[in-house]
This record gives C-alpha cells, sequence and structure tokens, in this order.
C-alpha cells in the first residue's frame, strides 16, 4: 500500500508491505522499520516493539531575506503560526518589508528583537 502522509507541513511518501505472515515493512521517506505484529484483527495491524527511533523533527528557520532593522515582531513564542503569516517587520533602506513565514509550526524561539540590526540571512525566528 502507498501513501502520502503529512509531517509538520512536510509531505512524505509512505509505502506499508507485508514481508511474511508477522512481519511488516514501512518505508516513511528513504527510511525503512520493520513491524512485528502482536496480533491481528479484520485487517488491523496491532503492533507490539518498533524498530522506530525517538527522533525530534527538524525545526525551520525564518532568515531575514536582507540587512536590515528590525521594527515590528508580531508573533510570541510557542504561538502557533500558519504558512503566509507575517511575522516580522523589516526596515532597509528606507523602505518597510514585511517577512512572511513560508512554514507552519509552534513559535519555539524568538531571536528578532525590536530596534535591532540583522544581516541577510541571519535566523529571525525558529519553528518547531
Amino acid at each position: 500500500m502507498n501513501l502520502k502522509i503529512n509531517i509538520q507541513g512536510k509531505e512524505y511518501d509512505v509505502e506499508i508491505k507485508r514481508l511474511n505472515k508477522d512481519k511488516v515493512k514501512i518505508r516513511v521517506g528513504k527510511e525503512e522499520f520493520i513491524f512485528e505484529e502482536k496480533e491481528k484483527e479484520k485487517e488491523k495491524i496491532v503492533v507490539a516493539k518498533t524498530a522506530l527511533p525517538k527522533r525530534k523533527f527538524k525545526t525551520k528557520e525564518i532568515k531575514a531575506p536582507i540587512a536590515g532593522t528590525v521594527s515590528e515582531v508580531f508573533v510570541k513564542e510557542n504561538e502557533f503560526i500558519k504558512k503566509g503569516e507575517k511575522v516580522v517587520l523589516l526596515s532597509a533602506m528606507k523602505m518597510e518589508n514585511e517577512i512572511i513565514s513560508e512554514f507552519e509550526g509552534r513559535v519555539k524561539k524568538i531571536l528578532a528583537k525590536k530596534e535591532q540590526k540583522v544581516k541577510e540571512g541571519n535566523v529571525l525566528i525558529i519553528l518547531e
């Protein structure tokens, strides 16, 4: 069976394949995991111990597209923001530039502070 799943705004291809009567292989992206079935109930697989390691998904960084001065920060830590939401106002060359999030997620850390000068590529906000 092949399907697509969305985890924290990133889409993954998933393949589920039966290896034998007791084992199932699940591939998420390029990683593969083997599961042993504990019991079966009408097409439902209840798994015993899994090979899934505990891992965090990568954080997403919103960076300054140009050098300038932070005029305003529109978000707060722990706030959930959507893709396309205005997060920072950056002044550069006598112009106000709205920095829009390319990601969806929870604001983990705000590195930009009002009146702070930033260089192109500096991380302004970290999402998780």
